[in-house]
């Protein structure tokens, strides 16, 4: 989880800070407004992205998948239980959560309340909702709030208003619900205040636009403006303010150059790359394996000392029934080598802080599945050896859902997993004649 918290913000805070330099100061808003929603979801899904490239490196050890399942410990045990540190950072989080959701609730209902309680007037695809209280017009989803005696009194300017229409048409409170349901997720990081802000300045550039083209006067649009400046603010309706609507007059104003424009758009799509870059490319060293194949003569003896190896014909008759002990040399050669015990191999400082992401790996060490947080205990040092497995689609479980299984291994673990030399196997072995 914090992996996923360290590259969204990673994510979020570059894509922001590109945009605040960039293309805020750019009368591209529609653009703009497609780029902020677009950063968030980037950022919200960029962490799960995994894109591996393989580098073949020479002469350098890797884990080596071994097939033999007798290698691996049969028994798998798996460490539960949260700590009491964790536990209370969890407790801590939902309840900041709960109460942020009844607030939005909240704030909803009394949206709900005043669109039942007052009058209302449908007027260009919109429904003007009668306020008795004293407020300057502001907007949620389909619904204008204005004061009923100030709209009867035709004392709201219809530039006013279809600034007002354009927020409603344009779906601009769709765009602040999506980014305080974000937020209330992940209430924790301010980054996504600064986005809301941002998309709510956003909102006003965009409404200021479609007021200018259609009634053709700006400097009396920027006087009612400076009119209707209050402190009061419905956190989830579009409204005004005096720092926002000192950005507003600059760029009711500005020129912008198309060159400059277009250069500046096209810009978004390195910044991409080089984020995907950064963030989902894995260089995974695929080193070329090396296993020790090497096992002396007189230990092939003791291990097979006790087989007994059948030898048959095409048509599967029994040729001869003998002792390993008895078998020439000749025969022997025909039985497969004990298997190899692997080499130790040390993994890199990239592949351990790679381990460690919950989402892509199940993890073992020496046998006991253990979640990736454990690792925080260790240093790559601490491990002699590990086998990291892809697996399937349709082999995964609901208990591992990841898409690779990691075994990590001990000097201890390693001793009992694979230094099984002087052990000897048992059982019988059958040899069929082509």
């Amino acid at each position: 989880m914090s992996n996923y918290i360290v590259e969204s913000t990673i994510s979020l805070v570059i894509l922001f800070f590109f945009y605040k330099f960039f293309l805020e100061s750019e009368k591209t808003y529609q653009f703009n407004r497609f780029y902020l929603l677009t950063s968030l979801l980037i950022s919200l899904i960029i962490p799960f992205i995994s894109i591996e490239i393989f580098n073949e490196i020479q002469n350098i050890q890797s884990a080596l998948e071994i097939h033999n399942k007798s290698n691996i410990p049969n028994s798998i045990t798996q460490k539960n239980g949260i700590n009491s540190g964790t536990k209370i950072v969890l407790i801590l989080y939902l309840m900041a959560t709960v109460v942020l959701v009844i607030r939005l609730i909240n704030n909803l209902w009394a949206f709900r309340k005043k669109i039942k309680k007052n009058p209302h007037i449908r007027l260009h695809n919109a429904t003007i909702i009668l306020l008795d209280e004293n407020t300057m017009p502001y907007t949620f989803l389909n619904f204008v709030f204005v004061n009923k005696q100030s709209y009867k009194n035709k004392g709201i300017s219809p530039e006013l208003l279809e600034h007002e229409f354009t927020h409603i048409h344009q779906k601009h409170s769709y765009d602040i619900l999506f980014i305080e349901i974000i937020k209330i997720i992940f209430w924790f990081n301010p980054m996504f205040s600064l986005y809301k802000k941002a998309l709510q300045l956003n909102h006003e550039f965009i409404a200021d636009e479609n007021v200018i083209k259609k009634h053709k006067n700006v400097s009396l649009y920027q006087q009612l403006l400076l009119n209707t400046i209050e402190t009061k603010k419905y956190y989830l309706a579009s409204n005004l303010n005096y720092l926002m609507t000192k950005k507003r007059f600059i760029m009711m104003t500005k020129k912008t150059s198309r060159l400059s424009s277009i250069l500046k758009r096209a810009t978004t799509l390195p910044i991409l790359t080089l984020l995907i870059y950064f963030l989902c490319i894995d260089l995974v060293a695929q080193e070329k394996e090396k296993t020790e194949t090497s096992f002396p003569h007189e230990d092939v003896n003791r291990y097979y000392e006790d087989v007994q190896v059948i030898t048959q014909d095409r048509t599967g008759n029994v040729i001869s029934n003998k002792k390993y002990t008895e078998l020439t040399e000749e025969e022997k050669r025909r039985i497969p080598p004990p298997p190899p015990v692997p080499l130790k191999i040390k993994m890199t400082q990239a592949q351990f802080e790679d381990f460690k992401k919950q989402a892509k790996y199940a993890i073992w060490i020496d046998g006991t599945n253990v979640d990736n947080s454990e690792l925080n205990k260790f240093k790559p040092s601490d491990f002699v050896f590990f086998q990291n497995s892809h697996v399937y689609k349709n082999a995964r479980s609901q208990k591992f859902p990841q898409e690779n299984q990691v075994n990590l291994y001990t000097e201890t673990g390693y001793k009992e997993a694979f230094e099984k030399r002087n052990k000897k196997a048992g059982g019988t072995i059958v040899i069929r004649n082509k």
